[in-house]
């Protein structure tokens, strides 16, 4: 059996279809050719680029008024080329984005190159909420907090930290908060496919396909069509959505292999259940792991319960002096990548749609034993 996968991204993939990728490395459906080795632009690849983006919809139900891109770069890339796209809009030059831990503040930072880049909320400071301390970016700011200029060009948030094991459950309603013309963007490259979308609320939902939909190498963007062709006259071409949506994600060479192995993920979630299966695994995923950390006197997870991560799990060990021993035991066992951020230190296993229950519950057997050992 294969040893358990816990890495933050690039993270576990499928077995099922690193076996498929394996079988037809060499020659693609009887075509002669590895994927690596087509044209973009030629019939075979064509197919799969059309099959990927036809799964994508169905898998989220994206609605026709949406584009569905397939771009490079990352979500770090996306950090400039969503303000170079819509902070333009209607010639508003400003936008606000929720600080909620390093990777929104890191979309943050990039986006004040370009306009007027105000904060609606932040985490950023220690909180105490319902009498109990949590650290800088292990709670959430309330939205109905939340302060959203009305004429700004879009409302950026992470709804998914992974390195302070934070999530945004829900997306915000910003007609509630008095800004119903202003577009959500939303960062997703960590819980991608694990939950719904609601379309409705949102005018971009972007992401790295590396630690739940694919390989690093492409990136998901879906925009709302009405956002397209406002990008700033210094936004490379390459990186402008109306161009990327007008040739279908082949203005330039797109990843191609990326792309495929992420076609073959969408396929696999299709025969798993969908994004709903996905919902329902991630929920006893979750409730497992934080259940037996909540129990245990020796781990301890810093994260306000009502905002935890379901896809990735920070804990602390009750002796620090014991990370390197606990680390190089659970190696031993079989339980790979648990190290956490060294921003932040301590432990970290990322549980996305490829791990499945049997992993966790191997992790959690794990922990039992380490601290009847050692606590």
């Amino acid at each position: 059996m294969r040893p358990w996968n816990f890495a933050a991204g690039p993270s576990t993939l499928p077995l099922e279809v690193l076996q498929q990728a394996a079988a037809e490395m060499a020659d693609w459906q009887g075509s002669g050719m590895s994927v690596m080795e087509m044209s973009h632009r030629g019939r075979h690849y064509t197919r799969i680029r059309d099959e990927a983006e036809a799964d994508l919809r169905t898998l989220l139900a994206v609605p026709d008024d949406f584009e569905v891109l397939f771009m490079q770069g990352g979500g770090s890339a996306q950090n400039a080329i969503v303000p170079l796209n819509l902070i333009g809009r209607a010639g508003l030059g400003r936008a606000d984005y929720v600080l909620t831990g390093h990777w929104a503040r890191k979309s943050w930072n990039e986006a004040r190159r370009y306009g007027d880049i105000a904060v609606a909320a932040t985490a950023e400071d220690a909180a105490r909420i319902d009498g109990r301390d949590y650290d800088p970016w292990c709670w959430l700011p309330p939205t109905a907090q939340w302060r959203v200029r009305p004429d700004a060009a879009y409302l950026h948030v992470c709804a998914n930290e992974t390195i302070g094991g934070v999530e945004l459950a829900e997306l915000p309603d910003l007609a509630a908060l008095g800004a119903p013309d202003v577009p959500l963007a939303v960062d997703m490259s960590s819980d991608i496919l694990s939950r719904t979308i609601d379309f409705s609320r949102v005018g971009l939902v972007y992401g790295g396909a590396q630690k739940n939909a694919g390989p690093a190498g492409v990136t998901l963007a879906f925009v709302r069509k009405d956002l397209l062709g406002h990008a700033l006259p210094v936004c490379p071409s390459v990186f402008d959505y109306a161009n990327v949506a007008s040739a279908q994600s082949m203005f330039n060479t797109p990843p191609t292999y990326a792309l495929y192995i992420a076609g073959l993920v969408f396929k696999w979630l299709l025969r798993q259940g969908g994004v709903a299966a996905m919902d329902a695994a991630s929920d006893r995923k979750a409730s497992a792991l934080y259940g037996y950390l909540d129990g245990s006197a020796f781990y301890r997870n810093r994260v306000h319960p009502a905002c935890r991560s379901r896809m990735n799990v920070p804990f602390v060990l009750g002796d620090d002096g014991l990370n390197a021993v606990f680390l190089t035991e659970s190696e031993a066992a079989g339980l790979l990548s648990l190290k956490g951020h060294k921003s932040v230190g301590g432990m970290r296993a990322s549980i996305y749609n490829a791990m499945p229950i049997e992993g966790v519950l191997a992790l959690i057997d794990f922990l039992r034993d380490f601290e009847r050992r050692h606590g």
